[in-house]
């Protein structure tokens, strides 16, 4: 790990880094912001995972003017040379250098970690890997768990830091049996599909001062804080890949990843051929390069037989989902003769459905959903809640290794169609994508 300046290790050090400059003194704290420190102890030393971002920006602001011993770490993940100027990125370039400036204007410490090693030997090596085997990955959930609540926590508490915060729209509630994971109060920023993983022993080093607000709210307290990235635009896309084209960073770091191959109907006819299954994924139905006359669907992918297979709708469907690298954060653990009934994301996207989970050995589960989703993706995320309200506990969750229908398709159609929330058919797609109906 290389850091841009030596970490003081004293008390004295890090007053002697810190400037005087103070916020506003006349700024009333939200409740639900108060609410979420109360498990800070006063005057504790907390350090702040600062992206570049008003969101972070403003989750040190809070802790500054709270009166916490409060140090600013960036972590310093890639550097693509496009990508560091990019618009709507994090963690390079220009969101190092807004980091910095607002730890300067707060007067808190700041420190960048050189990262990139770790981050493309086990964020974006495995997303490549998984597009070239046929998934569509969520690279964000490996990068919150080993980078920011595993590497970063561990440096924080090396400095003597009592909590790790960070600007995700999700909240940390302390319950009967430890600290709790919990959706955000506003649900249509709420991060917690990202977090699953995060283990019990991190939950409970972690803030998140910001899940009980809307984003208004966020940047209201921005302007008042004088905060220089107020207006900042949110990150979007995957961080890393510039220009939002993803089959980009597989090709140029992955060359011959995207071979040729067939595009067969799922009645076995060869329909076509593409340049590479990396440009497919389940539920994708424009930019097939096919004409047949009717709508279809890529209802998997074969990356043994460089296939795609397409089918109509009624092929999507699944109610049987078997997940890997499971983490289950809820009381008891539910077994397959004891499932427990939860509610199911399994795209961030996504309103939560009805269904159960049994977790099996080495980190492996099986999720029976109650009626049948499309567009379910291998690589994607399963994640449990307790119920489909706001502020839900998040129960766990696990990646998406497999899907299946168990009803005959005629069946399950039936059974899709009396439901009375029938979803419209949702795909998992990188968020960069133009070319995917939804």
């Amino acid at each position: 790990m290389t850091i841009s300046s030596p970490i003081p290790t004293s008390d004295t050090q890090f007053r002697a880094v810190a400037s005087a400059t103070t916020a506003p003194a006349h700024i009333e704290l939200p409740t639900a912001v108060r609410r979420a420190l109360q498990p800070l102890k006063s005057g504790a030393r907390v350090v702040v995972a600062m992206s570049g971002g008003v969101d972070s920006s403003v989750v040190a602001a809070i802790l500054k003017h709270a009166g916490y011993d409060v140090i600013g770490m960036t972590m310093q993940l890639y550097d693509h040379g496009t990508a560091v100027g990019k618009a709507g990125s994090c963690c390079a370039g220009q969101d190092i250098h807004d980091a910095r400036t607002v730890a300067a204007n707060l007067g808190i410490p700041h420190y960048v970690l050189d990262y990139e090693k770790r981050f493309r030997e086990r964020v974006i090596t495995p997303f490549i890997d998984s597009y070239v085997q046929g998934e569509t990955p969520i690279p964000c959930v490996s990068c919150n768990s080993d980078l920011k609540f595993g590497e970063l926590l561990s440096t924080a508490e090396t400095l003597g830091a009592d909590a790790l915060a960070t600007g995700h729209y999700v909240q940390r509630v302390d319950g009967a049996t430890g600290a709790e994971l919990r959706r955000a109060h506003d649900t249509d920023r709420d991060q917690s599909y990202f977090l699953f993983s995060t283990t019990r022993t991190q939950l409970a080093k972690l803030v998140f001062p910001l899940g009980g607000l809307a984003k208004p709210e966020v940047r209201a307290l921005a302007h008042a804080f004088g905060i220089a990235v107020a207006d900042k635009a949110d990150s979007q896309d995957i961080c890393f890949v510039p220009a939002g084209r993803y089959t980009d960073v597989i090709e140029r770091l992955k060359p011959g990843a995207a071979d040729p191959g067939d595009i067969v109907h799922v009645d076995g006819r060869v329909l076509g051929q593409h340049n590479g299954i990396v440009h497919f994924t389940v539920g994708q139905r424009k930019g097939l390069g096919i004409a047949t006359g009717e709508p279809l669907f890529v209802v998997r992918l074969e990356p043994a037989q460089r296939r795609v297979i397409v089918g109509p709708r009624t092929h999507l469907g699944v109610n049987r989902i078997r997940l890997r690298g499971v983490n289950w954060l809820g009381q008891v653990l539910p077994t397959e003769t004891q499932p427990q009934a939860v509610f199911v994301r399994t795209r961030s996207s996504q309103p939560l459905r009805r269904g159960s989970v049994a977790v099996g050995v080495n980190g492996s589960a099986m999720v029976m959903l109650d009626l049948p989703e499309h567009g379910i993706s291998p690589g994607q995320a399963a994640v449990f809640y307790a119920d489909d309200k706001a502020q839900a506990q998040v129960l766990g969750g696990g990646f998406i290794a497999e899907t299946k229908l168990e009803l005959p398709v005629h069946e399950a159609v039936e059974a899709d169609s009396k439901s009375a929330d029938r979803p419209k058919l949702a795909v998992t797609v990188p968020l960069s994508s133009g070319e995917i109906d939804t």
